[in-house]
């Protein structure tokens, strides 16, 4: 048995895995604002007391920041201020006793949901839209890390006077005074105005996924976060757009583009690594 572990900002989602299925999953609260480094580390010890059993034989961790995947250690981790330099690895045998990976929250979503596709791609894609546009790249099941575990992260790339993140994630909602959410439940009512919106979100994404073809060639991409929720209100959009920035249409015709929304699957990306 697995135990996987997702951290994001506001919530710690914890699954134990047995044969690519969560079979039971814990939820608590992320760390307290201006918490110092020990307090977190002891929040987090002690949401996995809540969960880990005598048959879990690894621990896997997700985190939204850059990681060295090979000595398990954190370095400034997104909306965690305190976790600058964190030996999250370390910290974690010493206190359970349990092998522990560690690794980027979008490469785990990648792996999980590489994991969940009915028709398995050698080279599979993750981008997660939420806060920010994470991406994450699986090659024959397994992460593709980089040097310092930052492959695919070209939302950080120059686009129209920001980068694509800005217009790629929950940024390009709020940058218009909108609620991702209040706005999708708008759009999928048939709102005009809101359909426009997710109109031009799509249009944006597409380009982004058009840059990953040129670098990674992928047979899937997958949408996770928050956002993917709403993917039938930008997917003719961004299928469009990716046809017009993409130089090679014939290729399209293989690709597939989903979205797993389920917040199952970072966890169980997690419990893979």
């Amino acid at each position: 048995m697995l135990l996987g572990i997702d951290i994001g900002g506001t919530t710690i989602n914890l699954g134990l895995v047995q044969d690519n299925r969560i079979i039971k999953k814990m939820c608590a609260p992320s760390f307290a604002q201006g918490a110092e480094l020990e307090q977190t580390l002891v929040h987090l010890c002690a949401q996995i007391a809540k969960i880990i059993t005598p048959e879990v034989t690894r621990i896997g961790v997700g985190v939204p920041t850059m990681v060295d995947a090979e000595k398990g250690i954190v370095y400034d981790a997104s909306n965690i201020p305190s976790w600058t330099v964190v030996p999250l690895k370390d910290r974690l045998e010493g206190e359970f006793e349990r092998t522990t990976s560690v690794n980027n929250d979008a490469n785990c979503f990648v792996l999980g949901a590489a994991a969940r596709l009915a028709a398995p791609s050698p080279v599979v894609v993750g981008v997660t839209l939420g806060t920010g546009t994470g991406i994450g790249i699986a090659i024959d099941g397994k992460v593709f890390n980089g040097i310092n575990c930052g492959a695919g992260e070209l939302a950080a790339m120059p686009y129209e006077g920001g980068i694509y993140e800005d217009h790629c994630s929950k940024k390009f909602f709020t940058a218009r005074g909108l609620d991702p959410k209040a706005i999708g439940d708008k759009a999928f009512a048939g709102d005009p105005g809101a359909l426009k919106v997710f109109e031009e979100f799509g249009t944006h994404l597409g380009r982004l996924l058009a840059m990953l073809l040129f670098a990674y060639d992928p047979g899937c991409i997958v949408f996770g976060g928050g956002i993917s929720h709403s993917f039938p209100l930008f997917e003719k959009a961004m299928w469009k757009s990716l046809r017009e920035a993409y130089a090679y249409p014939r290729f399209l015709e293989k690709l597939q583009i989903t979205a797993m929304p389920d917040a199952d699957i970072p966890i169980l990306g997690a419990s893979l690594l």
